[in-house]
């Protein structure tokens, strides 16, 4: 991350680990004050959800340039979708934002499986399903996002591996024909 390098998108950012941690601290705030599963289910699942809508669709593609989702074909086999921009435009997003999204990505369900073991711990077994609600969601972003960039890496291989070859061709063509 480059020193004084400012964030692209600080609005994206700011509300990218906003609702992450809203949802982890109203889960907490409710489980050491208010003690009601209907409240803290329903506001908990809303925050996680639109935290993972946020990320999914918004932050994704704003940040690091990665958009995914997954569909049923007519067969009934789900199909991954992956889009990400191209390699000139992927260079050009802001190291910081691309940090602060990875980072956040991977911290919230590290933090969500340990408020999962305390109610495990505790016997909440009723507040165990919130966590597991957001460590679905959460890692549905985590795979979606790491196989999105995945592709992405293979297909600026892809394409710098044909760049090369038809480089290296049209070089020999031009050897050859002279």
């Amino acid at each position: 991350m480059a020193e004084g390098e400012q964030y692209s998108h600080p609005m994206v950012s700011f509300f990218s680990v906003a609702f992450k941690f809203t949802a982890i601290g109203f889960y907490i705030l409710c489980s050491l004050v208010i003690h009601n599963f209907v409240i803290q289910f329903v506001i908990t699942v809303f925050l996680v959800a639109l935290d993972f809508w946020t990320v999914k669709n918004v932050s994704g593609r704003l940040l690091v340039g990665l958009r995914w989702w997954n569909d049923i074909n007519d067969e009934g086999e789900s199909v991954w979708h992956f889009e990400s921009l191209d390699q000139q435009s992927l260079m050009a997003l802001s190291k910081k934002d691309s940090w602060l999204f990875w980072w956040s990505l991977y911290l919230s369900p590290v933090i969500w499986l340990g408020l999962g073991l305390i109610a495990i711990i505790k016997f909440n077994f009723d507040y165990l399903l919130v966590v597991v609600v957001a460590l679905v969601l959460n890692i549905a972003n985590i795979v979606g996002f790491t196989r999105c960039q995945k592709d992405a890496k293979k297909q600026i291989e892809d394409f710098a591996r044909q760049t090369v070859g038809a480089r290296v061709a049209s070089s020999l063509q031009s050897a050859f024909s002279v």
